[in-house]
């Protein structure tokens, strides 16, 4: 248990504070506008506290703190602290959805619109989220009619440049050819930018535009153009119908709806623009803290806007309770948006039932989420005790390591380490090992390198101040290889030469008859078939193994598609790929003269002369 620190030694200043276990992990980050005030609520009769914040207390060892400027820094320190290092005490913002975006490649020569997920990258505009893909579908296959800008790959595109021919999309007026010429850089342009303005909301512009543009062409007796634009803004109207008008036309605001329980909530976000829902988010919040209502607010607005959404940020935040520091959360966001940002809870009118409706879809997707976490918190929980019961371990294995091998007759020998958190993946901590000494079959020999590899690296990581500690931190409380007494030979024999035998329990898992394997005894532990337990080790095993393959099979590609132009000093991949591009080929490349090389203006000369060498079979 955390002693107190002694008296005075807690400054009477705004900071963030972190209680750590004995193995130097973050157990739990809070901030405070006074760390000596907070501090001193940590160390009282524990009968007074919140069971879940005398659990924390107990399980701690130290506590730390950084000092700050003001509340707002501390307020972003704390969030910073809790996304680095996930403290299993803190609330859980569990987002189990890559939500699809309508995406527009505006920095591409000819911009593309597409379906995209994950990682926001630069250069690309991003509108949504949406719901389903398939309604990003539904809303370009209606707007591409008016803005037909291009949908195909770079692939598909080059290929149509060099083809001279459109493809299908051309022919249906739903791309407008820049592949073969069929529209200037400039018209594309203006195509482009006037998509990008509806997707934002500006739709009175477009509807202005296209009007006009049909009374133009109405007035000067062109009349099938005339015709063309009108079915535009058919299409256009048709799309704006489709956008949910919720309020006001020049409200910008983010509308948070809760449903809850002692244990987890459901939030439910509208993001409205100039009065129409412009994209929708759901998560789960996970309650491992006490929270009062006014406390769930703050954190979801932490978890919300982490980053400011695509839409940008809104004027207006509206939510079902106040916040215990409106003006702190104010004024971060106000920071984050450049101009006012009020936080409100509205009491009557449109906005509050606006604010409704998003309660009652938060409710639904809670209902939904319920359903499943009955099933698998239980089984979870179950899966865990059942696994101290059956290997005799001393505590319930919060942490579990699997390791796996991959090969091909001895090449490209790959390594997997997963790891599996109070019964869940915690893919961020997964590794993967390239073994160095082995280059024959030899799983024995692998496991040994492997495990030597990590388990080193964990004595050493342990040595350091916890500031400087790295991703082999912390050691599991049961380590599993897969196979069978001959890989749990290796994993025993290791563990004992870096004296961590008695601090790491290990088992094995052989695939035959899915039996358990563990030290001192002769014959394997059959975990009965329909057990929780049995099935968390193999879908562990099954992961491990699909990791190791992936990973092997990424580098044999690698390998097995490796260019002539590789491995040039000077030629790093964005050169390499303006050259191929620009002679058309890597067999162009080949052919090409000195001269030729020479002649590239972005090619420096040393560089012309290393690629004519190499792929010359000349030596330098």
């Amino acid at each position: 248990m955390v002693s107190r620190p002694p008296a005075g030694s807690i400054p009477d200043a705004p900071g963030s504070y972190q209680f750590k276990d004995a193995n130097g992990r973050v157990l739990y980050v809070g901030k405070a506008r006074s760390l000596r005030s907070r501090l001193s609520n940590y160390f009282q009769n524990p009968a007074n506290m919140h069971p879940r914040t005398a659990q924390m207390v107990a399980t701690a060892e130290t506590v730390e703190w950084i000092q700050v400027r003001n509340d707002v820094e501390a307020l972003m320190l704390e969030y910073n602290l809790i996304k680095e290092h996930r403290p299993r005490f803190n609330v859980r913002l569990v987002d189990d959805k890559s939500y699809p975006y309508l995406a527009v490649t505006v920095e591409d020569e000819w911009a593309r619109a597409r379906v995209m997920r994950g990682t926001k990258r630069k250069g690309t505009r991003y509108f949504g989220p949406y719901a389903h893909a398939y309604a990003i579908r539904d809303t370009l296959d209606h707007l591409l009619r008016t803005f037909p800008i291009r949908t195909c790959t770079d692939n598909k595109l080059d290929r149509h440049s060099k083809l001279g021919k459109p493809c299908l999309l051309y022919h249906i007026e739903k791309c407008s050819g820049p592949c073969v010429g069929e529209v200037t850089p400039d018209d594309y342009q203006a195509m482009v930018d006037d998509l990008c303005q509806f997707l934002e909301g500006d739709t009175d512009t477009v509807l202005a535009k296209l009007e006009q543009e049909m009374t133009d062409a109405a007035s000067a007796l062109e009349f099938e153009k005339a015709a063309r634009v009108r079915d535009r803004l058919a299409t256009v109207r048709k799309a704006i119908e489709k956008q949910q008008m919720v309020a006001a036309g020049n409200d910008d605001i983010d509308v948070v709806g809760i449903a809850q329980d002692d244990l987890e909530a459901a939030v439910f976000v509208f993001f409205v623009r100039r009065g129409r829902v412009m994209g929708r988010r759901n998560f789960i919040v996970d309650k491992v803290e006490a929270l009062s209502d006014s406390d769930l607010i703050d954190k979801i607005l932490e978890g919300l806007y982490d980053e400011p959404p695509v839409q940008g940020m809104p004027k207006v935040v509206l939510v079902p309770s106040p916040s215990s520091d409106a003006d702190l959360y104010s004024e971060w966001l106000t920071l984050l948006r450049g101009s006012k940002v009020e936080i409100r809870v509205p009491q009557r009118g449109g906005k509050r039932e606006l604010l409704e409706t998003v309660t009652r879809n938060a409710e639904e997707e809670f209902t939904r989420h319920r359903l499943k976490r009955a099933t698998d918190h239980n089984s979870r929980a179950k899966a865990l005790n059942e696994l101290q019961q059956w290997l005799e371990l001393p505590h319930s294995p919060l942490r579990i390591e699997c390791y796996d091998m991959s090969h091909l007759q001895g090449a490209d020998y790959v390594g997997s380490m997963v790891v599996i958190e109070d019964g869940l993946a915690r893919k961020s901590e997964y590794r993967r090992f390239k073994v160095r000494t082995v280059d024959q079959n030899d799983d024995y020999a692998a496991m040994e390198e492997v495990l030597t590899r990590r388990l080193t690296n964990y004595l050493i990581e342990r040595e350091k101040p916890v500031s400087e500690r790295g991703k082999f931190q912390y050691p599991p409380q049961l380590l599993m290889v897969d196979g069978g007494k001959g890989q749990l030979g290796v994993a025993v024999r290791v563990l004992e030469e870096l004296g961590l035998s008695d601090e790491i329990p290990v088992c094995a898992l052989a695939k035959r008859f899915e039996q358990v394997f563990v030290p001192g005894r002769p014959e394997p532990i059959t975990i009965p078939r329909r057990s929780e337990a049995l099935y968390l080790l193999q879908r562990l095993r099954d992961e491990s193994h699909r990791f190791a393959i992936a990973y092997h099979r990424q580098l044999r590609k690698k390998r097995m598609t490796k260019s002539v132009l590789d491995d040039i000093p000077g030629l790093g991949p964005t050169r390499k790929k303006r050259l191929v591009k620009e002679l058309g080929g890597v067999s162009a490349v080949r052919r090409a003269e000195l001269t030729e090389l020479q002649g590239l203006s972005w090619l420096p000369d040393a560089v012309a002369e290393a690629v004519y060498a190499k792929t010359h079979g000349l030596t330098r």
